[in-house]
């Protein structure tokens, strides 16, 4: 079941807005999908800064590897660290336990 309080960008990425201007980041159902079955995430390390558009991390497969890029711009606050031990939550769970990190928006707008 896919969330209505999500925002997508064309490259099969969410995000989450939250009222304390933070934004929560995954990858879609589709994507995870196309992907196979994940067996790492790399994610960028938190005080980071991330840009809107940009590539931010990567998905690895069995069958393949994909940039993840960031639907917004902002500081990383946090990310989802049980992701290293268990990659398959993102297939699992793609908008709940699978969440990639967490940001600190820049332009709550954007």
């Amino acid at each position: 079941e896919i969330p209505a309080d999500l925002k997508y960008i064309e490259t099969h990425q969410w995000v989450r807005v939250s009222d304390d201007g933070t934004a929560t980041v995954g990858i879609t159902d589709f994507a995870q999908e196309q992907l196979g079955d994940v067996v790492y995430i790399g994610v960028p390390d938190v005080g980071a800064t991330v840009n809107g558009g940009e590539e931010a991390g990567v998905a690895e497969s069995v069958k393949s590897a994909s940039d993840v890029f960031s639907p917004v711009t902002g500081e990383v606050i946090e990310v989802n660290e049980s992701l290293e031990d268990e990659p398959e939550k993102v297939n699992e769970d793609p908008y709940g336990d699978g969440w990639l990190y967490k940001v600190r928006l820049e332009d709550a707008g954007e």
